[in-house]
């Protein structure tokens, strides 16, 4: 990927992509000016208004609109998705369809979004309102990029705020797409997309018309992004960066168990948010488990299509930290090279002999490796998962409920799952901690993210 950006001038540059999984040119696309993002802010805080005043049913129906014209796209936009990102068309259709159903929901729930009668003197009322932030930016990655933004943005715009979206510059063909087709069914202004890389990004921080920063990325993005926006006083929601632990009690099936770990840690190359970082195995069954793991990531390395890394530069960065834990003693019982393919492909790999303060366990890989570190208990597996400086998510796999109860009170994470590496029931929503950053990203808690909430008293003249 070559990128050219100037944002202290209004020359106009481009974003040229290439399929990670063939190394073929996807197409080069033109940046955002810093001209051309101050008028789509402005023209943002020129709809505002307009459209928060206008009824939340209609809202809601515009919403509906645009489920409707994503569902009817779905099939370009997946296979857009998988030729930037190298995400496979069935995960890429995948993500699509749960973005379709978040921003249904959210047209379902911005109706009926309430507040709280309040109790004061019989002779007054007292209650809480809800009011849009004003205008938002919505920062998003590109490892499930429709899902995500979808969210966000179904949120946004059905509590009455109007949306600047800058999508990753890693899939700004998917991006400037999902934005015209949203746009289109929307009053001018409501919504915009800004292409264009991290400057860019900086450019909307510093821009005191925006009102609110909700960002899903990496975790030095989303520390810039809120340090800039608390300059002005914008509220700043993030999800960033995990390194989740998963802990393998003994007393677990062996291949089961070693079944979820492949799952957490190799599903879309390891590149999901609550991907396995970590896995920490009693000693009891640490031989079978491992032995299993490893014929795991075999299969999936003879697979005669397997999935790439986003693009060469972030598999240049997997690979530097397999090295230095390599370095540092780690064993790499299979994968762990680079090959000499096109494209940004990594194989599955497992390592074992891993400590904690190897640059595997101590950092977000995103990649599918699999590092295990022994304990020689329980107790010892859940120390250890505890001690970071990540809050995203963990999962312990045990079949001893006094186990699973400790795990849920110890770690500190806004996910604990418990005997399944993903899953878990619609609507649910979590605030990381650490850094994997503040405030609720998901479910019927994120309307609440998108508006203050003023108190009104009422009381008789007399």
């Amino acid at each position: 990927m070559s990128e050219e950006l100037n944002t202290r001038n209004d020359t106009v540059s481009s974003i040229t992509i290439q399929n990670p999984t063939t190394g073929e040119l996807v197409g080069e696309i033109s940046c955002d000016t810093p001209s051309s993002v101050r008028v789509k802010v402005a023209s943002a805080a020129d709809a505002q208004r307009s459209w928060e005043a206008t009824a939340v049913t209609e809202r809601a129906r515009l919403l509906t609109l645009i489920a409707d014209e994503l569902e009817a796209a779905a099939g370009e936009l997946a296979e857009l998705n998988h030729r930037e990102t190298g995400k496979t068309v069935a995960d890429s259709q995948g993500g699509i369809e749960a973005g379709i159903g978040t921003l249904r929901q959210y047209a379902e729930l911005g109706p009926v979004h309430r507040g709280h009668s309040l109790r004061g003197d019989r002779l007054a009322a007292d209650f809480t309102r809800s009011r849009a932030r004003g205008v938002v930016a919505a920062i998003t990655p590109w490892n499930d990029p429709v899902a995500i933004a979808a969210g966000l943005i179904g949120a946004a715009l059905v509590m009455g705020n109007t949306v600047i979206h800058k999508p990753s510059e890693r899939c700004p063909h998917l991006g400037r797409r999902l934005g015209e087709i949203c746009s289109a069914v929307l009053p001018e202004g409501v919504l915009a997309t800004a292409i264009g890389d991290a400057d860019i990004g900086r450019l909307l921080t510093e821009d005191e018309r925006i009102d609110m920063y909700a960002h899903v990325g990496s975790t030095a993005a989303g520390r810039d992004i809120h340090s800039r926006a608390a300059a002005h006083g914008a509220h700043v929601i993030r999800e960033n960066g995990g390194n989740d632990a998963l802990i393998v009690d003994s007393g677990v099936d062996v291949e089961w168990a070693a079944g979820q770990a492949a799952l957490g840690s190799f599903a879309n190359a390891g590149q999901i948010c609550t991907s396995v970082e970590r896995i920490f195995v009693h000693r009891d069954v640490v031989a079978d488990f491992t032995a299993t793991l490893v014929a795991e990531a075999d299969e999936l390395n003879s697979s005669p299509s397997p999935q790439p890394l986003v693009d060469r530069r972030h598999r240049d960065s997997v690979q530097f930290l397999l090295t230095a834990s390599w370095e540092m003693g780690a064993k790499v019982l299979t994968g762990g090279s680079i090959p000499d393919t096109p494209g940004a492909h990594y194989p599955a790999t497992v390592v074992d002999q891993c400590r904690p303060d190897m640059p595997l366990m101590t950092d977000e890989v995103f990649g599918p490796i699999a590092p295990i570190c022994v304990v020689e208990d329980f107790a010892e597996g859940l120390e250890l998962a505890a001690a970071d400086r990540y809050g995203l998510a963990a999962t312990v796999l045990s079949p001893d409920l006094g186990h699973v109860l400790s795990t849920v009170d110890a770690l500190r994470v806004g996910t604990v799952k418990v005997n399944a590496v993903f899953g878990g029931a619609p609507g649910g929503s979590a605030e990381p901690r650490g850094e994997s950053g503040s405030g609720f990203g998901f479910g019927p808690e994120l309307l609440d993210e998108f508006a203050t909430t003023s108190v009104v008293h009422i009381s008789s003249p007399m």
